[in-house]
């Protein structure tokens, strides 16, 4: 499952990179896996699973709201709430801090390569490359 998991980010980072778009389809496959994994990781519905919508659920409202002042893309909110539904709450965080920090350098390289190509208007941060990569890291340990 997380090898399956590890191909849709894969995916969600490249189709980001190129299209700035993390298709629903997607963000949905990512969601709808979580209920296998539960089942295959043997959670109890009670207070595990009933957590992990808490999570997600609370993660979406977070990112809803930064989606609303403009700073974070619909996919890319998708995509954490999505997530949040696989990992346990310390994970979760650890998730949304090394993806601050590879958002921070995504960001710089992403503003470095629209200046030097002398693009106009406001570049697109690909936020779902820093995302993918923070997810990928964290699963990264137990796939191997």
């Amino acid at each position: 499952m997380l090898c399956l998991l590890g191909v849709l980010l894969i995916i969600a980072a490249v189709t980001d990179l190129r299209s700035r778009i993390i298709s629903n389809r997607l963000n949905l496959a990512v969601a709808a896996l979580a209920p296998i994994w539960w089942v295959a990781s043997g959670m109890p519905l009670w207070p595990d699973i009933a957590g992990q919508l808490l999570i997600a659920a609370i993660v979406f409202g977070i990112f809803a709201g930064l989606f609303s002042l403009g700073w974070m893309g619909g996919g890319d909110v998708k995509l954490l709430a999505a997530l949040a539904l696989w990992f346990p709450w310390q994970v979760v965080m650890s998730l949304i801090v090394l993806m601050a920090v590879l958002g921070g350098v995504v960001t710089i390289v992403t503003v470095v390569h629209h200046r030097m190509t002398r693009r106009l208007g406001q570049p697109e941060i690909p936020y779902g490359v820093a995302i993918s990569l923070s997810a990928l890291w964290l699963i990264w340990p137990t796939i191997f």
